[in-house]
């Protein structure tokens, strides 16, 4: 038995002041059994309704839509604006946008909306929106991929929302910094799978380095994604909303049948609690145990790997294009700046010292 039997019915609300799911059905021993399995539910005798806290797992478990932004946002939000902002998410949902840039953009506009406090969102003019800008630079000293993000967000409210044109032409966007792909020689990569000793925890590096995956593609990953006997993976819907096949390792297929045998996953390859997909956080925390066991001192994180990846399927001659479609990179360019960080291809070029 699970949640996605119909006698169990879902609803948001709220009790004893805290945000709650609340969760009903007819009384039945097996049901019960199974939400306590899963869940740290309570009963409430004043409603007559069990219920758990509403966060992002729950609603995973329960197939519920997950929350753009979290309801304490509203809570700071004028009520004047509050219109506004539902409608500027609204729209971010109709446009498709992923979860992720859903949340960000939600949350970039949602700061202007601190600072209006009661002036209206819309009526806000070109030379408002500048000295704002201003202040994000000058007083809150944001780096310059956070202001990108809430020019972005307010662009997106003005242009596609307010369907108002030309608001940003007098704004220059600060430039961005060219940093280079931070990433791990074979050496270290091997050195971290070795004293990874966990059989998940180590597939789970493994598939992100092979493959080169972001680590919410590792998480997202699914049993009917893996065609061993053509050794291809489906990424389906990664960044952007684009499926696309990359290959299989052969070297992974014993570790991945060992797995399988070991951990049962029912859907996802990676499953945690009550077959709920494993947390992107918890990949992380493990590369960073993973990390600090090697006795590797380098400041990366969990994409490291992907960018490992691409470095030296490049630096092993890997036509660049190709190494494109694997990433899932839309432009090229994007793929071109691992050309800056193979060593193997710097060590060949002779500096005109030496032939004097």
């Amino acid at each position: 038995m699970d949640f996605s039997d119909k006698r169990y019915r879902f609803f948001e609300g709220t009790h004893e002041g805290k945000n709650v799911i609340w969760i009903q059905f007819e009384k039945n021993a097996e049901m019960i059994a199974c939400l306590r399995s899963h869940t740290k539910a309570r009963w409430s005798a004043t409603n007559k309704k069990w219920y758990v806290t509403d966060n992002r797992y729950h609603r995973q478990l329960f197939n519920m839509p997950l929350q753009i932004t979290g309801k304490a946002v509203l809570t700071q939000i004028h009520l004047l604006n509050l219109p506004e902002y539902k409608r500027f998410q609204e729209h971010l949902l109709l446009k498709g946008y992923s979860p992720n840039t859903a949340r960000t953009y939600s949350t970039a506009f949602a700061q202007l909306l601190y600072v209006l406090k009661s002036h209206p969102v819309k009526d806000l003019t070109p030379e408002r929106l500048r000295a704002y800008f201003l202040y994000c630079h000058g007083k809150l000293k944001l780096s310059e991929s956070e202001i990108h993000t809430r020019i972005n967000a307010v662009k997106f409210y003005f242009e596609q929302v307010l369907h108002r044109e030309r608001m940003f032409i007098d704004i220059p966007r600060p430039k961005k910094k060219q940093a280079l792909p931070k990433m791990l020689t074979k050496t270290e990569v091997r050195k971290i799978i070795e004293v990874t000793e966990n059989p998940k925890h180590r597939l789970m590096l493994q598939v992100c380095y092979g493959i080169g995956l972001r680590v919410s593609e590792v998480v997202a990953l699914k049993l009917r994604d893996i065609d061993s006997s053509q050794k291809l993976v489906r990424i389906e819907q990664g960044k952007g909303k684009k499926d696309r096949l990359t290959l299989l390792p052969e070297s992974l297929l014993t570790d991945m049948r060992n797995y399988y045998l070991v951990y049962q996953p029912k859907v996802y390859l990676f499953e945690g609690q009550a077959g709920a997909a494993y947390a992107a956080r918890s990949v992380q925390a493990v590369f960073k145990k993973a990390l600090e066991k090697a006795g590797i001192k380098k400041k990366i994180g969990i994409h490291g790997l992907r960018h490992s990846f691409a470095t030296h399927l490049l630096e092993t001659g890997t036509d660049i294009r190709f190494i494109q479609d694997l990433l899932g990179h839309s432009s090229l360019k994007t793929t071109q700046i691992y050309t800056h960080v193979t060593d193997l291809s710097k060590a060949q070029i002779k500096s005109p010292l030496d032939s004097l």
